[in-house]
């Protein structure tokens, strides 16, 4: 028989109780609430919803910025029993066009500032019915498309009372979320994620790497519309009752500063680029006052960036990894345990294997595919059996990275498995060339890529961004790799940029590097 479980029980059980209840649980420059008013503003919406014909199982389309009616809107789209799908603030209107189709969401739930793209999206999207938008922003739409103000969609569920005319009891393996990737495959897909998984990352890494208790406060330049910041800002905090700081702006050094002074969080989350852009940036020690740890996840986190932080800062930072396809993080440092260079350890409730080009297990001090095998694996991609055949093996998931395992069981990563290049016939792992780049004084930041020479063969190349104030000669820094890396490993040439391109959350896109080093290159 069916237990019944509904994730957004597990993530607001703090407004079950008088002693919680009143405890902050969203604060932010969009605006706080407490934990009573999170629960009474979801099922305002949740009801809305379902006024508008949302029903279970089916997707809502989520294109807002992180603050209160974004986190409500996922939970209540997870109460409801239907599935949301937070979506890139950074798309196009045809890029959310692809996704509104590929999703078949008829519901649309929209950002301020984002109408431009959404309202170039309608009009290219079958099947839309509703589309609520948050302010005084209007656009036209299609006809049978009706545009109401969110506000409009909360009251109209407020005139219920909150409650859900006819509730869907969902289980662990009921659908509860979709995250678009684009992983190690082709064009983006949908990741579908049950109930369970999100229980899962949970009471695995929030639990017992994080240690969260209710008194944290959770701060993520990840936004929500990521597996990492949706876990970081939403999942963990919410479920210890603890108090998530939602930014809407897109993350700046100065801005995430200002917001680390103004709302003084103890747990802090980015990506390496993003730390490297801090260092960069000068800012100062006193904004990381209040932070007890800080994470790193999204691409390896080189040794000498570690060492800047932690020496300048006093945070210890632990550097993991985790996928959309996997929710969050599950390899990991440890508080205490971390060995700079490497990715750590596994979370427990995970397995790991390192697998050769055949599916064999390799030894350790080999390199290897990895593999991850756990309970918050997403159950596959929405309509694409091809890719989900070949990522999704049985239990295991295939994560598309190249790592080591040593002899103590720490991994250190090597590299996307597309990313690995060879020189001369020799595998180079573009992470080990850009850890020795970042070691010279002038260079701030580095990205590694293969870019065809004239007989058509892959050369290591490097894009590097210099130091405020310092001057880099490239053949310098070729002489400083060959001296402190086997000689094939160095970069053929290095380019001097002004930035490196990255996401919404500044990790890195290494196919725009390749692409830009290419025409340099071609251009000379």
């Amino acid at each position: 028989m069916m237990t019944p479980f509904n994730a957004c029980d597990l993530l607001l059980h703090a407004a079950r109780h008088p002693d919680t209840a009143a405890r902050t649980a969203v604060t932010g420059p969009a605006g706080d609430l407490t934990y009573a008013e999170l629960d009474e503003l979801v099922g305002h919406v949740a009801a809305g919803l379902q006024t508008w014909g949302l029903r279970s199982e089916e997707r809502v389309v989520l294109f807002m910025p992180d603050g209160p009616s974004m986190a409500a809107s996922i939970l209540a789209a997870m109460r409801l029993g239907a599935v949301p799908v937070p979506v890139s603030t950074m798309l196009t209107g045809p890029e959310l066009a692809a996704l509104l189709a590929d999703s078949r969401a008829r519901v649309l739930l929209v950002g301020g500032p984002f109408t431009v793209a959404a309202e170039a999206a309608v009009a290219q999207a079958p099947g839309m019915t509703w589309v609520a938008v948050e302010g005084d922003a209007r656009f036209p739409v299609p006809a049978g498309v009706r545009l109401r103000p969110f506000d409009e969609l909360v009251e109209d569920g407020r005139r219920r009372g909150g409650e859900l005319v006819d509730p869907c009891v969902t289980s662990e393996d009921s659908c509860a979320l979709w995250l678009y990737t684009s992983g190690t495959t082709g064009r983006p897909k949908g990741a579908m994620h049950r109930h369970a998984n999100i229980r899962h990352v949970v009471e695995t890494y929030a639990r017992n790497v994080l240690r969260i208790t209710a008194e944290d406060r959770c701060y993520s330049v990840a936004k929500l519309f990521f597996a990492y910041g949706i876990g970081n800002s939403l999942f963990f905090p919410l479920a210890a009752g603890a108090t998530t700081i939602l930014d809407p702006a897109r993350p700046t050094p100065d801005g995430v500063a200002e917001r680390l002074v103004e709302y003084r969080p103890t747990l802090f989350f980015a990506v390496p680029t993003f730390y490297a852009a801090l260092l960069n940036a000068d800012v100062p020690r006193a904004a990381f006052a209040s932070v007890r740890l800080a994470v790193s996840a999204g691409e390896p986190l080189p040794t000498d960036l570690y060492h800047r932080f932690t020496d300048r800062y006093g945070v210890e930072l632990l550097d993991g990894i985790g996928s959309t396809e996997a929710l969050h993080i599950f390899l990991s440092n440890r508080p205490g345990q971390v060995r700079p260079g490497t990715t750590g350890t596994p979370v427990p409730g995970y397995e790991l294997r390192l697998v050769d080009e055949n599916g064999r297990d390799v030894a350790p001090g080999t390199p290897g595919s990895l593999l991850v095998k756990g309970e918050s694996i997403a159950t596959g991609y929405w309509a694409r059996t091809a890719a989900t055949r070949q990522v999704f093996q049985g239990e295991w998931l295939r994560t598309g990275d190249t790592y080591v395992r040593d002899a103590d069981g720490y991994y250190t990563c090597l590299g996307r498995t597309g990313d690995m290049l060879k020189a001369g016939g020799i595998w180079v792992s573009p992470a080990e060339v850009e850890a020795r780049l970042l070691e010279h004084p002038s260079v701030a930041m580095a990205a590694v890529v293969g870019v065809p020479d004239g007989d058509g063969l892959d050369k290591p190349v490097a894009c590097v961004v210099p130091v405020d104030g310092a001057v880099v000669n490239p053949a310098e820094l070729i002489e400083f790799c060959r001296a402190g890396l086997a000689s094939f490993k160095r970069p053929r040439e290095v380019l001097v940029v002004d930035k490196l391109p990255t996401t919404a959350t500044g990790k890195l896109q290494r196919h725009v590097v390749r692409e830009r080093a290419a025409a340099l290159l071609a251009a000379r």
